[in-house]
């Protein structure tokens, strides 16, 4: 139960920061100021170059208030990803320990 309550505060103090960030102002040229510009945002400017006429097939269901929050959900699901592989390894490895133990004992 303890585990549960603090991974429920960990979503919390992760997810509570995201709905106070606010967008930040657009520069000089009029575009978004973004710190961190990743492989899509390059893929949408090439997509744009090669064929301009191009429209995306879905929207987005929640857009990020800026980059950097962007950022960091994609570093969250990351490390979820790699927290449930860490569980899952973990997991296999010691029931493989236990059977060998068992068969050993027999």
């Amino acid at each position: 139960m303890k585990n549960i309550i603090l991974l429920i505060g960990v979503v919390v103090l992760m997810a509570f920061p995201l709905w106070l960030v606010q967008k930040t102002a657009p520069g000089p040229d009029g575009k978004e100021v973004e710190i961190f510009k990743g492989a899509d945002d390059q893929a949408k400017e090439m997509i744009s170059k090669v064929q301009p006429g191009y429209q995306p097939w879905f929207k987005p269901i929640m857009e990020p208030p800026s980059g950097e929050v962007e950022t960091c959900l994609f570093a969250f699901q990351a490390a979820l990803g790699a927290g449930f592989v860490g569980y899952w390894l973990g997991t296999a490895r010691t029931r493989a320990k236990c059977e060998n133990t068992t068969k050993k004992a027999a």
